[in-house]
């Protein structure tokens, strides 16, 4: 009589799917405008080429999950009991992944002189081999009270070779396994192939192929001082692509600022139009849009005109119109740009 055999019968009984079962969607964690970029029990990618500035999207990622609110154009929605982030580099010196998470605290409006009570980050380029990285990240998230993101930060460095198709099946094994028994989502970064825009090795198209979304971050081609996001694969409706530029504090700490006045060279000949709208009209939404505050940061400035012009003019937009809205606010010298990613009703400006 063999011992220890699996049972293999009820495994399949029990990954039977019945059509009269009842299934939800999981829990959404993480959005980039109305698209949906990252649920419990899944993992997403990040992409780009060296110096594209992957790690500072990632900063914004967390940042957003950090408060559970929005950075940049993410926003998170992490239950209380899903509060925990993980944070790994691979790649870099305790240095500069010091400054990594000044950038994550300084993002979330934190402050970089006290430990945040949901962030752990680790560094684990001084650990020579890859198995023994991968498993001391298996034993934090099992081991850590209410994980919800973990973020591996060069993902290459799990594994021995990089185009061997046993590893990079094992390795992407282990993330589906991780984020379904712990029910979290993961975020991994990878880099692209110099010569084109596919993902490293094996691991890449493994990770393509089963990933809840891949993210790109590429150098805009006519600004190369701003970085642009865009979905290259997604299971939900895909996001609009937005920029970022680089910023430096007071503290002279780096973090990415939205470039509210990025569009897509596709999109440029769709504009919206506003001119059925009168300057009284436009008035009027803007004294509501900033009657609670005269400085607007702009995750807040975007629902604050999303409400004040469904409720002064009627007119309901999506995010993407709210987008357009700004820039042609912008334009106009309606809204001004004053300090660091904070925005101003200019009340004497000219129709």
């Amino acid at each position: 009589m063999r011992m220890n055999t699996i049972d293999y019968e009820s495994i399949w009984r029990q990954s039977l799917i019945n059509v009269t079962d009842e299934f939800t969607l999981p829990p959404i964690v993480l959005q980039a405008g109305e698209a949906i970029i990252g649920t419990l029990g899944n993992f997403s990618v990040s992409t780009g080429k060296a110096k594209a500035q992957k790690t500072f999207n990632v900063s914004a990622i967390v940042a957003a999950a950090l408060v559970n609110g929005q950075v940049l154009d993410y926003r998170a929605s992490f239950p209380e009991s899903k509060r925990t982030i993980l944070y790994f580099d691979t790649e870099q010196s305790p240095y500069h992944c010091q400054l990594v998470l000044q950038r994550i605290l300084k993002l979330a409006g934190l402050p970089i002189d006290q430990e945040p009570e949901h962030l752990k980050f680790s560094h684990l380029r001084a650990i020579a081999d890859p198995n023994q990285r991968r498993e001391i990240i298996r034993y934090a998230i099992y081991n850590t009270p209410n994980v919800g993101l973990v973020v591996i930060d060069g993902i290459r460095d799990l594994m021995l070779d990089i185009n061997n198709s046993t590893e990079a099946t094992k390795l992407v094994g282990d993330l589906m396994q991780w984020t379904s028994e712990q029910n979290i989502h993961i975020q991994t970064v990878l880099h692209l192939n110099k010569g084109d825009d596919n993902a490293r090795g094996h691991i890449g198209t493994e990770l393509n192929n089963k990933a809840e979304t891949v993210l790109q971050v590429t150098k805009d081609t006519t600004l190369s001082e701003r970085s642009v996001v865009a979905p290259t694969i997604i299971r939900s409706k895909p996001f609009e692509k937005f920029a970022f530029q680089l910023t430096e504090t007071d503290d002279e700490i780096c973090i990415p600022e939205l470039d509210p006045t990025y569009m897509d060279s596709e999109r440029k000949g769709h504009l919206f139009s506003y001119q059925e709208l009168s300057d009284t009209e436009h008035r009027r939404a803007l004294e509501r849009a900033f009657s609670s505050n005269e400085l607007l940061p702009y995750g807040e400035l975007i629902m604050a005109l999303k409400v004040a012009y469904a409720e002064v003019v009627g007119q309901s937009y999506g995010q993407t119109k709210l987008k357009e809205l700004l820039r042609f606010l912008l334009n106009k010298r309606m809204v001004v740009k004053e300090g660091r990613g904070k925005y101003l009703f200019n009340k004497d400006y000219y129709y």
